[in-house]
């Protein structure tokens, strides 16, 4: 299976070690789950995770850029697909997941949540919540439970 995380899932990953992706990290961990990533998206991550806010030294930074590197499948990057997100800055997960086929978009923005009916009828993508049952099942291989 395939995979695109937005920024928000990475830092909840890589920054405060949240338990609500748990199950995705132990997915990508034992090759159940592959990420996939662009120019772009890696881009994002490292200007968020260099904002003041994160209060991440240079260390901390380089730990969280290697473990995305380590993880993520690179890939070109993606044209713009006719399923339009309200908020442009969030497109490039959309496309990326739409040009890669990918079966899952992970994330918590509203903008791009809203696409997921559209995203299943037009492309079989899955635009999930990290926390949706539907992607722990998959990932916990007891999909036949749901």
């Amino acid at each position: 299976m395939k995979a695109v995380l937005d920024t928000n899932v990475w830092l909840d990953w890589l920054v405060f070690g949240d338990p609500g992706v748990a199950a995705i990290v132990r997915g990508v961990e034992r090759g159940a789950l592959r990420v996939l990533g662009s120019d772009e998206t890696r881009a994002e991550l490292l200007d968020v995770i260099g904002r003041p806010l994160f209060g991440l030294d240079g260390r901390a930074r380089a730990d969280a850029a290697a473990a995305y590197d380590r993880w993520v499948r690179p890939c070109a990057s993606a044209p713009a697909c006719a399923l339009a997100c309200r908020d442009r800055d969030d497109q490039k997960f959309v496309d990326l997941a739409v040009a890669e086929r990918a079966d899952w978009l992970v994330t918590k923005d509203k903008a791009v949540l809203a696409l997921a009916r559209r995203a299943a009828r037009l492309h079989a993508l899955s635009i999930v919540r990290p926390d949706a049952a539907s992607l722990r099942a998959v990932l916990s291989g007891d999909a036949a439970n749901l």
